[in-house]
Parts: structure tokens; C-alpha cells; sequence
């Protein structure tokens, strides 16, 4: 069978890694072209220093990494690998550093990667030329290490070359032609080469390449200082390796300073420097003859005053280089995006087109992998939703936006940051027509996607000196207390026993509509939607493996219009997608999706007090008889027209009440007078995680992914799976048993509150992570999902290592709270 023809932008170690990962799978009408020369294309890959360290907060991430490792320890000439496994040494020069570290030793055992934290000893003994008594103790990783990335491009390419890939240096593109909505070809300036598939691996160029098909590629480039020092005398006469080196690679974040060896000099770079954003249309055009180590369009003039204070800081760390100088400094270009991800993933609008952009070397085969799987299988088997290109709002892929942010995230690329810590700018971008009233009740907001989100409010601090003492939460540690206001009891308290407001705006929702719009859900979802209007069902979106790729509610407003409670921007843009190719084969069964969110306003209206308030304000019937759990009506509140959804994620009687987004702030105010003579309160996401654990409800991105099956993750009943096929229907017609499954957790002490991503031990063997946690407020003791083996049956006994302490759980029967469902159903 013919491969599709696949024409790679990029031959740098991203589109060298795709094009041989695509040799490898049987791909080989490829075409990989660049502007540049191929002994040397002049972006990044080719002034990259090549250290690899493999351990990130995202399990995502590491996988990448530590598939890099692996790819390029195999690929070998003469001998010789590309890659040198001399460890990774992360020092820590003070205290919340070295706690930091026994955080990030954490997600390494999580993600499976062999690392110990280390004393200044053991520091000084593999790696000498440190000032002891500066350091106070490291992360060692013995699988980290240094990449020879030009290297490693020239053999790739020698390899896919022999596979039959056709590589073309020199190749400037200059626009990329479509038909009918889908790629056809790829115009340069030594003519056209027919394309089935584009894919763009253009590194800092991205922006321009996807420009060329009207896509929005959200990266800044900016430059990021890196010198080599004369000859250190310590490091003479040494028989260094082919790559210069001996040492561990090094990093000193307390001052965003890494550090190898080029035999016997030293390299350094440094992110401790001001933001230095690069104009794509400014940058230096040399001819392949003037190309060279000192001469491409990535590596930029040295501004020796920005590095002044990182060379004290380094002198200082090492006390050898205070007789060395620095021999040569260049500002070399590298990619940033607003959250610091990759973006991975096809056009929302071309077909055909798919960006790999904004990756380093640390992750490059971990990404071309994925990528030649996403082409080739249709999935990546690495969940990629933390890297997709459609991830981000609209709002946020700005240019200001984008440039803010990915200035903010080259700042604090080396800092130690919270799992709930937001921005500080830019803030206040996108707000619900409640806001004013949070604002007055002292509410305390959390950024997401753009959105301001209450997580507590101030105004129910008096609430605290009424709190039960079952409901008193216990002090706690300072890393989980931060972001944290012991407020949150308070408002799962109101919540649990009277009544409480939640601002559920933005929560994204899209209106799908039209004839096919019955079919559309059906064929996509695990769900039986084929109801009468009135339904609302919680159902499952999969890949054609089985993954869980999003959880959705959907509701039936009319025989041809639904409403469908979706998790992100790229659920907006599979399900957009898919409406249109519907459309497209079949006009008859045309169908249009619409992103709703903005127009409208959203309150959670739950506790066992909320149908008193309802009433108070609204003729229409509100008792189960007349709207049932999971049913959905339209009815008249204070006069205003509104959706109402029997449904609650807290596991409250109560309702989801949306109406348009100009009588928003109206709603609020009729319902917050209503419910005064009943003790009602604004709550915020704290009280709200709380009690969703509290009830076993799973969040996309945390309990389950692309990686997992709904089985496992406690949701096969969410399948219909007499309805018909659907997306992935065949795949789970396919028993298959994995061996794990997610568990829910209790803390035995009743106090230690973990966050998440944390390894649990099971049986004394690092054997999952925990996925979500929280304090349960109703139950008064902290809760953990996480991954385990199947056979971490409920009752066993297990461990959560938490910054380097072993906290004992109980793995225990969910949901924790109403379990025979009589409150919601109340």
C-alpha cells in the first residue's frame, strides 16, 4: 500500500525524529524541507547545548524525555552514540529549593524514572568543582545526560534517507496551497511538492508557516544567553568523551543557571536574564556558504551586561572559574508558548496541516513518536491533551497574550510554583456577569483558561466560628496550605446542609443543532442521546482505541438542539470538526456547532435548602415529579427565562441554571435574595473540589486520559454499548485487562492533605500516583485518587511519598459520600 504523501518544514531534530519515525512505520513518501543547509540548518537544534533532564510535572512530558534517551543512546555510528548518559545533578542552595526537589523526586517516581536526592557529599563527589558548602543537597537522575543534537540530526537523516525519505536543504517555503479545505502541496523557491500531509516542525519559524494556512501558532521566540569560559586548569588533560564531557549535567535553578563541559571549558547558560522577544522579520538571512557555528539566522549578538550577574553567581557556585573568563557568548533563539507546552496536533480548519512545534531537544523523539502515531494510527498512545494545538481560547492566542505569557513562563521557567499559583497578569480577561457581587463578597480568584474563578470568599469567614467541630478543618502543611483558606469548610458546610451559589460560567458549553445533530452525538459519544427532549446524559468521548479523550454532558433541549457541557477548547474543535465533515458527506444530515459560552452565565444553585429558594422565585415545579434527576426544562426564575438542568457535581440536590449572559447578574441577585432567610452563601472551586471527590466524580486531565479505558477508570457506566457503534466501540468490544484501575484513597492520619501527582507504594513498590486530592470536608479526612494495580483491592493498606515522607492510605469503597444517591435524588 502507498503512504500518503508527507511533506515535513524543518529538518532540525524534531523533523529529523518524524521523518525517520515515519521511515520506521512504513512511511516513506516523505519530503523533509529546509530553508537552511542540511550539515547545518541554523535553528535551534543547531546552537542547542543538548542536556537532557528527564523529569517534569507532567507525565506527559517525561515520557518524551525519557523515549529521547532511549532513541538516541540507539543511534549509533562508528561506535559512537549521540547521547551520553552522565547523569543529571539539580542543586539546591536553599531550603525551599531542596524541598522543591524532594517534590520533583516524586513526579520521577511517578512517571518511572530512577532518581535520589543526595547530600553536599555525595554532590562534591560527582561533581568537584562545586563549592560544597554552598550546596545543600540534588536531585540525581543516572539516566539524564547530554545529547549531541547536530549529531543526532545528521545520522537521522542518513537513516531516513537510506528508508527512502527525500531530504532538500536549501528549500525556502513560501506558502502551502489547499483545496476544498485540505492540503494539496507546498510551494518553495525551486517550485511545488505535492502533499497529502504537512506538517510543520519549523521551530521559532512556526508562526510564519502556520500563517501561510490562516493558523494561529501561539509561540514567541526569544533569545536565551548561553557562553563557553576559556580553559579551566581543573579540567585539563582530562580524556573527556566525544562530546566534551565527564561531569553530570548540571543545574543551579535558585539561579536559573545550567552548566556542562565542552572539554576542558565550560558552558553556561542562564534564563536570569530580562525577556528578550525576537522579531522573525529582523533576524540575520545568511547564504549556505556563510553559514557556520558563529554565523545563522538563531544565534544572535552576546549582551555581556545581561550576563554580567549570572557569571558572579557561577563564579561563586564554581570557585574554578574564578580564573577563567568568558571565550564566546551568543543569544540563541528558542520557542516559548503561554503555558510552556508543545504544540502538537492537525488545523482546526486545514486538513492535512499539523504543527510540532515549540519542542527541545530533551523531548524531540518523544514527540516525533507521538506524532508519527497520530499520522499513522490516527492516536498518539502518549496522551497529548496538555499538548494540543487547539488548546487555547481565543482570547489567549492574542499576540499580546501570547507574548505576555510566554515572556512570564521564560521568567519563571526555573522557579518553584504552586499547582494552583495564577498568573498575576494578564488577569481580569475574561469574567462572568457575576463578578461584581464576587468582588463585593471578597471572593479570591484563581485564573483558568482565562477565566476568573472564585476558589473561596472572604465573606464567609464568620462562618468559620459556627463551623461543628466535625466540620473544623485541621492546620496544615505549608505547601498544601498556600493558595488554601480554611473558608473552604465553611462553604462545603453551608453547602452540605442549607443551600449555596456556584459560579459554573465557565464551565464550556457548545449548542449543537440541525438534523444530524442527533447522529452527530451518537456516532461521537458513548451515550444512548437518542432520547426524548428533556434528557440529559453523561457520556464519554473516545478515541477509535478506546482512550477516554473527554467526559461530556449532554442535553436534549429540542429534536434538533442540544446542549452539551464539553471540558475544553479542543472538544470544541473535534466536535466542530466532525460537524462539518457530516455536513459535507451528507447535507441532508447538516449540523452546527456553536461555542455558547461567552453569551450565557451559569449557577449552581445545590443543597438540601435549594428547592425552598427556587420557589421563592419561580411558579414553575421543581419537585422530583415534575423534573427528575438528569432532566432538563426551560422555566421562568424572577421573571427571567432560564435552562434548567437537574444535575449536581457536588452531590446536592440543586440545579445547573443557565440563562443569557446579559440577565446573568439579575439570576444572582434574585436567587441571593431568596435564599437569604435560609442561610445561603456563595461558595467557590475549593468547597467545590472538595465535595466532587467527596462523590467520586472524575475531571478529565486528572482521572482519566487518552491512556486510559473508562473501565478502568471506574466509568463503563457511561457506555451504551447496544446503542450502535461509535467511536471507539470497537475497540472496547475487545476485553482488555491492563491490570489497573483508579482507587480512592483516604489519608489514615486524617490531617495530610497531598495535591496531586504524588507515587503511591503498594505491597513497599512505587505502583501509581495519585491523580486528584482534596480535604474532605463532610467526611473530616483528606481524599486521593490514584492509579494502582488492579489487585490494591478496597481495605489494603498503601503510602503516598510526600516531599520525601511516607504518608499511610487505606484504599476505600467510593463514593464516600451519599452513596445510595438519596440526596441528589431527594
Amino acid at each position: 500500500m502507498t503512504s500518503p504523501r508527507v511533506v515535513i518544514i524543518g529538518a532540525g531534530i524534531v523533523g529529523a525524529n518524524l521523518a525517520d519515525e515515519l521511515a520506521t512505520r512504513g512511511w516513506n513518501n516523505v519530503t523533509v524541507l529546509e530553508q537552511g543547509p542540511l550539515h547545518l540548518a541554523g535553528g535551534s537544534t543547531s546552537h542547542a547545548p543538548g542536556l537532557v533532564f528527564q523529569t517534569n510535572a507532567s507525565k506527559t512530558m517525561t515520557e518524551f524525555a525519557s523515549y529521547t534517551v532511549d532513541k538516541l543512546l540507539s543511534l549509533t555510528k562508528d561506535g559512537q552514540s549521540c547521547f551520553w548518559q552522565l547523569g543529571g545533578l539539580e542543586v539546591a542552595t536553599t531550603e525551599e529549593r531542596l524541598e522543591d526537589l524532594k517534590r520533583k523526586l516524586g513526579y520521577a517516581t511517578s512517571w518511572g524514572v530512577e532518581g535520589r536526592l543526595i547530600d553536599p557529599d555525595e554532590c562534591e563527589k560527582h561533581y568537584p568543582l562545586l563549592d560544597r558548602d554552598r550546596v545543600l543537597g540534588a536531585l540525581y537522575v543516572p539516566s539524564d545526560g547530554l545529547a549531541q543534537a547536530a549529531r543526532a540530526v545528521q545520522l537521522l537523516i542518513e537513516r531516513a534517507s537510506d528508508a527512502g525519505v527525500v531530504f532538500r536543504g536549501s528549500t525556502a517555503v513560501t506558502g502551502i496551497r489547499e483545496e476544498g479545505g485540505r492540503v494539496t502541496a507546498v510551494e518553495t523557491n525551486d517550485g511545488e511538492v505535492p502533499a497529502d500531509i504537512v506538517v510543520s516542525c519549523a521551530g521559532f519559524w512556526g508562526p510564519k508557516v502556520g500563517a501561510m494556512v490562516g493558523m494561529d501558532v501561539p509561540l514567541l521566540p526569544l533569545a536565551h544567553q548561553y557562553v563557553k569560559t576559556t580553559p579551566v586548569p581543573e579540567l585539563k588533560g582530562r580524556n573527556e568523551l566525544p562530546n566534551g564531557a565527564r561531569l553530570p549535567i548540571l543545574r543551579h535553578q535558585d539561579a536559573d543557571l545550567y552548566y556542562r563541559e565542552h572539554g576542558e571549558r565550560i558552558g553556561i547558560g542562564s534564563y536570569a536574564h530580562r525577556p528578550m522577544p525576537v522579531d522573525l522579520d529582523e533576524l540575520p538571512v545568511f547564504t549556505a556558504e556563510q553559514m557556520s557555528e558563529h554565523r545563522m539566522p538563531s544565534r544572535l549578538d552576546f549582551t555581556p551586561e545581561d550576563f554580567a550577574p549570572s557569571w558572579e553567581e557561577s563564579q561563586r557556585l564554581l570557585p574554578m572559574l574564578r580564573g577563567a573568563r568568558i571565550e564566546d557568548g551568543f543569544n540563541g533563539i528558542f520557542s516559548f508558548t503561554p503555558d510552556g507546552g508543545p504544540l502538537i496536533g492537525e488545523s482546526p480548519d486545514v486538513k492535512g496541516f499539523y504543527l510540532a512545534e515549540a519542542v527541545w531537544v530533551t523531548h524531540s523523539a518523544g514527540v516525533a513518536k507521538a506524532v508519527a502515531e497520530l499520522l499513522v494510527e490516527g492516536r498518539s498512545r502518549t496522551d497529548l491533551h496538555e499538548c494540543e494545538a487547539t488548546r487555547f481560547e481565543d482570547v489567549q492566542r492574542s499576540e499580546a497574550y501570547v507574548s505576555e505569557t510566554s515572556q512570564q513562563n521564560f521568567v519563571e521557567i526555573y522557579d518553584v510554583l504552586h499547582p494552583l499559583q495564577p498568573k498575576d497578569s494578564p488577569r481580569n480577561l475574561r469574567t462572568s456577569p457575576f463578578f461584581p457581587r464576587q468582588q463585593e463578597l471578597g471572593a479570591f480568584f484563581l485564573e483558568s483558561g482565562g477565566w476568573e474563578r472564585p476558589h473561596w470568599y472572604e465573606a464567609n469567614a464568620g462562618l468559620l466560628a459556627e463551623l461543628p467541630p466535625a466540620w473544623q478543618p485541621p492546620e496544615r502543611d505549608s505547601w498544601s496550605a498556600r493558595f488554601h483558606s480554611p473558608i473552604a469548610a465553611a462553604e462545603a458546610w453551608k453547602t452540605r446542609t442549607a443551600v449555596a451559589l456556584y459560579d459554573m460560567t465557565p464551565l464550556k458549553r457548545v449548542e449543537v443543532s440541525g438534523p444530524g445533530a442527533l447522529d452527530l452525538l451518537q456516532r461521537l459519544s458513548t451515550g444512548q442521546i437518542n432520547k426524548k427532549p428533556g434528557a440529559v446524559t453523561y457520556c464519554l468521548l473516545l478515541d477509535e482505541a478506546g482512550g477516554v479523550r473527554s467526559d461530556i454532558t449532554v442535553a436534549r433541549i429540542g429534536a434538533e438542539l442540544f446542549q452539551a457541557g464539553i471540558n475544553n477548547n479542543v472538544d470544541f474543535e473535534y466536535l466542530r470538526r466532525e460537524a462539518a465533515d457530516q455536513s459535507a458527506a451528507d447535507p441532508a444530515r447538516w449540523v452546527q456547532v456553536h461555542d455558547i459560552t461567552a453569551g450565557t452565565a451559569c449557577i449552581g444553585l445545590w443543597g438540601p435548602l435549594a428547592r425552598e429558594v427556587i420557589s421563592k422565585v419561580s411558579d414553575d415545579d421543581f419537585s422530583n415529579a415534575s423534573l427528575k434527576y438528569f432532566r432538563t426544562a426551560q422555566v421562568r426564575i424572577a421573571g427571567l427565562s432560564v435552562t434548567a438542568m437537574r444535575l449536581s457535581y457536588v452531590g446536592e440536590l440543586g440545579w445547573e441554571l443557565y440563562t443569557t449572559a446579559d440577565q446573568g447578574l439579575k439570576l444572582w441577585d434574585a436567587l441571593f435574595e431568596a435564599g437569604q432567610e435560609h442561610g445561603i452563601i456563595a461558595a467557590g472551586r475549593a468547597a467545590f473540589n472538595s465535595m466532587r471527590l467527596e462523590k467520586g466524580y472524575r475531571l478529565f486531565g486528572h482521572e482519566m486520559t487518552s491512556e486510559h479505558r473508562p473501565e478502568e477508570a471506574g466509568l463503563g457506566f457511561a457506555v451504551k454499548a447496544d446503542k450502535g457503534p461509535f467511536v471507539g466501540s470497537e475497540a472496547l468490544a475487545v476485553p482488555q485487562e491492563s491490570g489497573r484501575r483508579l482507587r480512592c484513597l483516604t489519608i489514615d492520619d486524617g490531617r495530610s492533605v497531598v495535591l496531586g501527582k504524588e507515587p503511591v507504594y503498594f505491597q513497599s513498590r512505587p505502583a501509581g500516583y495519585v491523580t486528584s486530592a482534596a480535604f474532605g470536608h463532610t467526611i473530616g479526612k483528606p481524599i486521593a485518587y490514584a492509579w494502582l494495580p488492579a489487585d490494591a483491592a478496597e481495605g489494603e493498606k498503601v503510602e503516598i511519598e510526600y516531599f520525601g515522607r511516607r504518608v499511610a492510605a487505606t484504599v476505600t469503597a467510593e463514593p464516600l459520600v451519599d452513596p445510595g444517591m438519596e440526596r441528589l435524588r431527594g
